[in-house]
């Protein structure tokens, strides 16, 4: 089985819950589930410069958190891997992600069991 790691950043948590809340879904009695096999992290406004605490662990500096809302997807290949008429496969993301891709140095501050990015 093959995966994809791929990191986002989104302008809000708002987009980023829009944009996992379109992934494949199923309603059983009232409520949404996932039908989708894609491992989603969300990481919210992650820490960029550490903040400062004393010896009783009072705050001196707070830290500094990023304006962009990062989520860390594990996507199943399987189940965004299109086939055309020629018999080519390629990967079609779902709508919204690929221009919130980003790359970091390293593995960034998530990875999935020890998968690099």
């Amino acid at each position: 089985m093959k995966y994809i790691f791929k990191k986002y950043e989104f302008e809000t948590q708002e987009l980023a819950e829009t944009r996992i809340a379109a992934l494949p879904h199923t309603e059983v009695d009232g409520e949404s589930y996932p039908s989708h096999s894609h491992t989603v992290v969300k990481l919210g406004n992650v820490v960029q410069v550490e903040g400062t605490y004393d010896e009783e662990g009072n705050e001196l500096t707070a830290p500094v958190l990023a304006d962009m809302y990062s989520v860390d997807v594990l996507w199943r290949a399987s189940e965004i891997t299109v086939t055309d008429e020629e018999g080519n496969e390629e990967i079609d993301y779902p709508y919204g992600w690929v221009s919130k891709e980003i790359t970091v140095e390293g593995n960034g501050v998530h990875t999935f069991a020890g998968r690099n990015f």
